[in-house]
């Protein structure tokens, strides 16, 4: 991958999961010209084949972006953040989208299916990393690290390598907590083929992703120790503030005193922030190592594919935008914004690209040509448009390709930890406090002013948290998950453009909290019940 080690490697541990494949064996790996004594027969071989667990983030296959490791999806859409962004940004206020293939505009409806080919994509491509990881988890046990004459120093280094993976599961494995609430469950000790996997309740999956979280923590590299795009402890921390902000979702109790707790760890942990908001998404943002806790790191030459942020670059450009201004080839005249993001900002939001006018930075909106109002969710000139994410670098060049993007997504940032220490000292957690808790908010707010105090505060609420989430973090795939904490997803004391499928927007069915358990693997796998409401 990008600046670090790891190189997309094509080896024995890939895995082609289709519609019933997968369904039936969740850990079932296919039949190669090399075996996994070769692979993993050298302390380089468990390297390379931890590059591949990584690379399931950044690639979508072995051969380039035409080629799938999903099948039953176009390879162009089968990228974990790109399938991410569309079921949690898609489904809220922050996005619409003017493309029409099947199952897409029902997200933004509220109006999927079971069968809807973006959520069974992200089911796939999750449970599809999980059994990398659990492949490689099981050839890292010490007895047959030993058994292979890896000793000393090497063996040592694979044991933090087996910790690297078993955090990539606990994070896929929260994606499906998160997504899908009761997902079919496979561990290492499930031996290939072996079973059908069984489900397990939300709730246990919560315990399950929080005691793997702290049992691998002492095994990982202290915070910014690793390589850039690889795991260590404060991405551990910064996945446990998470969980812990939505513990009352996911178990019906709240967590936010450990909310505080991890998030303080991750501030504690040397990081800053970046001076310039706009340097976060651009084609050389790897320079923010003081910000970015851990990223999905993409190159425009080396992890070529269709998602991530080539699609973030891409897909929002069209109407009177200039593509060689995002230092792309050419816009996908698909994704916008509605006016319920825009006006969280402030009323000066009628801004040109970059932000011309606007004392908030990160109002990153354009708007020649465009329609506050959207009319039609299929007219991409309905809806403002999003220049947060361009392909170019900080000196105004562009990226290494026009057609694939260099900028890397992050996972986890600095900022999101200082809103999660703020909302939950707000919810009344322990061990923080409502000043400090400001103090955060407002170096948040002190950047997106161009490092005046002029946007800063001095006090806060639930409600102004939220926004300010919004604000800071928009299109980088947290908004569902947020406006369900917050009660404001599915019900009518929230309503945005085209909210259940009509303009004025309307109220939906609580249960479209939780994305469905694809059909196909219902039919599959007796062991499998649905989620209520589908």
């Amino acid at each position: 991958m990008k600046r670090n080690i790891f190189k997309p490697v094509a080896l024995a541990i890939f895995i082609t999961i289709g519609h019933s494949a997968c369904v039936k064996k969740l850990d079932l790996l296919p039949v190669n010209d090399l075996t996994s004594v070769q692979v993993y027969k050298t302390p380089e071989g468990y390297k390379q084949a931890l590059a591949k667990v990584y690379g399931a983030f950044a690639t979508t296959g072995n051969n380039g972006p035409l080629d799938g490791d999903i099948q039953g999806i176009d390879a162009g859409a089968s990228d974990f953040f790109r399938l991410f962004w569309y079921l949690q940004e898609l489904s809220t206020d922050e996005a619409v989208v003017s493309w029409g293939e099947p199952g897409l505009p029902d997200l933004h409806d509220l109006n999927w299916s079971a069968t809807n080919p973006f959520s069974k994509g992200l089911y796939y491509r999750s449970m599809y990393q999980i059994t990398l990881a659990n492949d490689f988890i099981r050839q890292s046990a010490d007895e047959l690290v030993t058994k292979r004459g890896i000793s000393g120093e090497d063996a040592a280094k694979v044991k933090a390598y087996r910790a690297e993976a078993r955090f990539i599961r606990a994070y896929q494995y929260w994606v499906m907590l998160d997504i899908y609430a009761n997902p079919p469950f496979v561990t290492e000790v499930d031996e290939l083929g072996s079973i059908l996997p069984r489900q397990i309740p939300r709730a246990d999956l919560f315990t399950y992703i929080e005691s793997e979280l702290k049992a691998i923590d002492p095994e990982l590299p202290g915070a910014r120790q690793n390589e850039y795009g690889r795991a260590d402890k404060a991405a551990v921390w910064a996945l446990l503030a998470r969980l812990y902000l939505n513990a009352q979702v996911y178990t019906g109790n709240a967590r936010y005193t450990d909310a505080i707790a991890y998030a303080k760890k991750v501030i504690d942990g040397g990081y800053s922030l970046t001076d310039n908001y706009e340097h976060l998404f651009l084609a050389d943002n790897d320079q923010n190592h003081n910000e970015f806790i851990l990223t999905i790191n993409y190159d425009g030459i080396r992890t070529q594919n269709y998602g991530g942020s080539t699609f973030l670059t891409h897909a929002p450009v069209g109407g009177s935008m200039s593509a060689a201004q995002f230092g792309i080839d050419g816009g996908w005249y698909g994704m916008r914004t509605t006016k319920s993001l825009v006006n969280l900002f402030p009323a000066n939001t009628n801004t040109l690209f970059p932000n011309n006018g606007n004392p908030d930075k990160r109002a990153e909106f354009y708007t020649i040509g465009q329609s506050l109002e959207i009319s039609d969710q299929r007219t991409f000139t309905d809806g403002y448009g999003v220049t947060k994410f361009r392909n170019v670098k900080r000196n105004g060049l562009p990226g290494s390709s026009p057609s694939f993007a260099d900028m890397d997504m992050p996972l986890f940032r600095l900022s999101e930890m200082y809103l999660i220490y703020a909302e939950s000292v707000l919810r009344n957690g322990q061990g923080g406090d409502l000043s400090t808790a400001i103090g955060y908010v407002n170096k948040i707010r002190t950047r997106a002013y161009g490092g005046s105090a002029v946007g800063n505060v001095t006090a806060i609420s639930e409600d102004f948290i939220l926004g300010e989430r919004a604000r800071e973090l928009f299109w980088e795939g947290f908004r569902r998950t947020d406006l369900i904490r917050f009660n404001r997803f599915t019900g009518s004391d929230y309503l945005w453009p085209f909210k259940g499928g009509v303009k004025e927007g309307k109220a939906v069915e609580a249960f479209r909290s939780i994305y469905p358990i694809p059909a196909d693997d219902l039919t599959a796998n007796p062991l499998l019940i649905q989620n209520k409401g589908y």
